[in-house]
């Protein structure tokens, strides 16, 4: 496994030179054999125990921890980095390009902040699990290369074994790591990661001056509508979408609150921390835009005058709105296979949430049943006859294969999910992983012999809450 070097180059203030912790018996628990082959990893248990768990190290590569800052719910928090995470470095998959390869939960950092810098076996299991299966739905994700039990007791309330978890990221570049360097007042190294941050992501700027850091931020903002879309089509809720839990690169990080939505409410919220809905299904649009708002902020310093610059980045933060109604409008229109456009179609689609709100409809199933219902006598909601009757004029013999691709038949119910969790946490396996795991293999394809996937909870998750796992 050849390693590289990356971000030492930007800034002194980014990344920290920082060895992981040795553990007391590293064993791999999960790994994830179709990610290791496009990176030519081979399946050695024992070599990629200890170096997973941060008990071996490449030499020839310094272990780093990455700073940066965070809005967490709205409070500004200067100093977060990297509290119990090191970046082992980065690693080139078949097409040359780089990730980085990072290990979560081995050992303190010096921005711990007196914490442990470990991590549960249940969170870690989580985190592989629900990121194989966003990344089978088709969601911009982090990925999970492997968990790696360490032998130790993690104590947290209860006590819980402890684990390691092995991410890969197209970059760990935040809106937070911009925060953290313009708040330390590090223009050069601002300057440096904006440029590593282009040419890592978005090649295709080649404008110089302010005009690049424009068109940077344009990038971004176009993939967090990207990815908060993709989010709302399969009724993902992050659940702690914090400018340090932002990625540039438009990828899914941080599966500590996340959780799915059953029954259709803007207002669903599952998180135990956020009190306010802050992070509600509903609310993910208005909180990327207020991310990208915080990330404008933080190019001001690279701009000769800073009114200037507030007049030539206000227009892109502005500007979020009309593009993601744009992105949001074709989103329903494709989950409902509408052909063409309609000027009732706003109506048609409002009408329809309105009644799967009111009779505390499945959000999967009930899409699940309108694109099943054009190929056969399929089972319709009752309160939803009238409705469809006015539905089905909009379609047309592409409809199927328009809602098909995009309405999931299968997500990872929180149910399941916690189901999985239990029974590692209990025995330290579980027989219902490989099932659930293989059920992602088509996604989209609706098979009634997946009966047990397919199905809500009876209760609908009532009381259900989700936890960050720290």
């Amino acid at each position: 496994m050849k390693l590289q070097t990356r971000y030492t180059d930007i800034s002194e203030l980014l990344a920290i030179k920082d060895m992981p912790s040795a553990v007391a018996e590293p064993q791999l628990l999960l790994f994830n054999d179709k990610l290791a082959d496009n990176f030519a990893i081979k399946h050695d248990s024992e070599f990629l125990a200890k170096l997973l768990s941060g008990s071996t190290i490449d030499n020839d590569v310094a272990p780093v921890a990455l700073g940066y800052s965070g809005h967490q719910f709205g409070h500004f928090s200067p100093r977060l980095g990297d509290g119990r995470a090191h970046l082992l470095g980065a690693i080139a998959d078949k097409d040359g390009t780089l990730w980085d390869l990072q290990l979560k939960g081995a050992g303190a950092t010096v921005f711990s902040r007196g914490g442990d810098g470990r991590c549960a076996i249940g969170p870690a299991v989580r985190e592989y699990i629900m990121s194989e299966a966003l990344h089978a739905l088709g969601i911009a994700t982090t990925r999970c290369l492997a968990v790696v039990t360490t032998g130790e007791t993690v104590y947290r309330q209860p006590p819980r074994p402890g684990a390691v978890v092995t991410r890969l990221a197209k970059s760990h570049i935040r809106v937070g790591s911009f925060q953290y360097l313009a708040t330390q007042g590090d223009i050069k190294g601002l300057e440096k990661l904006v440029d590593y941050a282009i040419n890592c992501h978005f090649p295709d700027i080649n404008s110089t001056g302010e005009q690049r850091y424009i068109e940077f931020l344009t990038a971004v903002l176009d993939k967090q509508i990207e990815l908060v879309i993709s989010w709302m089509r399969i009724g993902f809720i992050h659940g702690v979408m914090n400018t340090d839990n932002t990625l540039i690169s438009g990828e899914t990080i941080d599966y500590g609150p996340c959780a799915m939505m059953n029954q259709f409410d803007l207002d669903t919220v599952f998180s135990s921390i956020d009190h306010q809905g802050r992070y509600a299904f509903g609310n993910q649009p208005n909180i990327a835009n207020w991310n990208i708002a915080r990330l404008a902020e933080s190019l001001i310093p690279l701009f000769a005058d800073q009114e200037s610059a507030v007049e030539q980045l206000s227009p892109v933060v502005n500007g979020f709105a009309a593009k993601f109604n744009d992105a949001f409008n074709t989103m329903w229109q494709q989950k409902l296979g509408l052909a063409g456009q309609h000027e009732g179609d706003h109506a048609l689609v409002s009408e329809l949430l309105g009644l799967m709100k009111q009779h505390q409809l499945d959000y999967t199933n009930t899409f699940n049943a309108l694109t099943e219902s054009l190929l056969a006598d399929f089972a319709i909601p009752t309160s939803l006859k009238e409705w469809h009757k006015k539905w089905n004029v909009r379609t047309s013999s592409k409809s199927y294969e328009t809602m098909r691709a995009v309405n999931p038949a299968v997500i990872p119910r929180n149910h399941t999910i916690e189901m999985i969790l239990a029974e590692y946490e209990a025995s330290g396996e579980s027989s219902l992983k490989d099932a659930f795991l293989e059920a992602f293999n088509d996604p989209y394809v609706y098979d009634e012999r997946q009966f047990e996937w397919l199905q809500a909870p009876k209760d609908y998750d009532k009381n259900y809450q989700t936890f960050c796992g720290t």
